[in-house]
């Protein structure tokens, strides 16, 4: 009875340890991205700095030195604001 105890209770600490911090930081994740607006400074996936130029359904279209790219919404990673703070800390 003991081991089903202490293997429950390493189950829990391992969902608290593991699973609670990604699920945050997924849900952080869905809401940037549900409120990216145009002219929003962007990190794409890849590390592709770019501007957002408009904003259609799961499709973003971002601004880059070399042109236009569209994307989906899912590879938006963060703002730029956000990221310059990060590297100065």
């Amino acid at each position: 009875m003991s081991i089903l105890l202490m293997y429950g209770l390493l189950l829990v600490g391992m969902y608290f340890l593991l699973f609670a911090p990604q699920r945050k930081r997924q849900k952080e994740l869905e809401k940037l991205q549900s409120s990216l607006a145009v002219g929003d400074q962007v990190i794409a996936a890849g590390g592709i700095y770019a501007k957002v130029v408009s904003l259609k359904d799961d499709r973003i279209t971002l601004e880059i030195d070399s042109g236009r790219m569209t994307v989906h919404k899912s590879a938006v990673m963060g703002k730029a604001e956000d990221a310059a703070k990060a590297v100065q800390s």
